[in-house]
């Protein structure tokens, strides 16, 4: 019987769950369990080693799982892109499934230290941008002048105009320096929102149309501030008060993720 994790990335999804597989993933390797992890693109299923999984496989479409598997045994689904009958035939096919659901909080531990804030305000969009959304926030962004980290599925071209417009940028391999070292950090990723807080920062929450709004309700208990647009004169007053903003701080891994883990 053998163990998978499956997790939905690519150009028009992001990492934010991959970031979060990884934690869990790495605290079941710990405790000995065998998992391989299977991504639903070829590239992040390369890049995962650098993130500390011993196996990973990269497969084209979902639906292909079964080709991979074999009838009994165990799978984690992280992903919302199966409909309700291929759910169940995951059910069926797989001895136990576990679905994990988009807004369920997990945090590397390595986030809960404390770290030199030497990054003043930072902007991170997201590890996707198909629609170059973020080019079109450039004006307001100018005037703001943050350090920019730049996303995993960038294209080149479109990665070169950002790093034109923006002189201190970071490059994704430099994710965990700059999530740790903002002392504000503008993003549209809840993953790095939460890996902010959890490292000392001030996270403010901008959201995308393109993506679910699945985390208003925790980043509401958090105390994150929440924002629709990126407007300057709303960004100007939360900046402004940030420091006396009351943000929610939580403990290393939420009650979901060690029962989880346990289970």
């Amino acid at each position: 019987m053998n163990n998978y994790y499956y997790v939905h990335t690519g150009h028009r999804i992001g990492l934010d769950r991959f970031r979060r597989s990884v934690v869990i993933i790495k605290e079941l390797q710990k405790r000995g369990v065998d998992i391989t992890l299977l991504c639903s693109d070829f590239r992040i299923a390369h890049e995962a080693r650098n993130f500390g999984i011993e196996k990973s496989v990269g497969i084209d479409v979902v639906r292909n799982i079964p080709q991979i598997a074999h009838h009994g045994d165990r799978l984690i689904f992280d992903s919302d892109e199966a409909n309700p009958i291929m759910l169940e035939d995951m059910k069926e096919f797989f001895s136990t499934f576990d679905h994990i659901k988009t807004d369920e909080i997990v945090v590397d531990e390595k986030y809960f230290n404390k770290f030199d804030k030497k990054i003043p305000l930072g902007f991170f969009f997201g590890d996707d941008d198909y629609e170059k959304d973020l080019e079109k926030l450039i004006p307001t962004l100018t005037e703001l002048d943050p350090a920019l980290l730049l996303g995993y599925y960038y294209f080149l071209d479109y990665e070169d105009m950002l790093k034109e417009k923006f002189k201190n940028n970071y490059e994704f391999e430099e994710y965990d320096d700059f999530i740790t070292s903002c002392d504000v950090l503008i993003t549209a990723s809840p993953q790095a929102a939460l890996e902010c807080l959890a490292s000392g920062g001030k996270p403010i929450f901008l959201k995308r149309e393109d993506y679910f709004d699945s985390f208003d309700e925790e980043f509401q208990k958090l105390n994150i501030p929440i924002i629709n647009t990126l407007d300057k004169d709303q960004i100007n007053v939360i900046l402004k008060n940030v420091n006396n903003n009351n943000y929610v701080h939580f403990n290393k891994n939420s009650l979901f993720f060690l029962s989880f883990i346990d289970n």
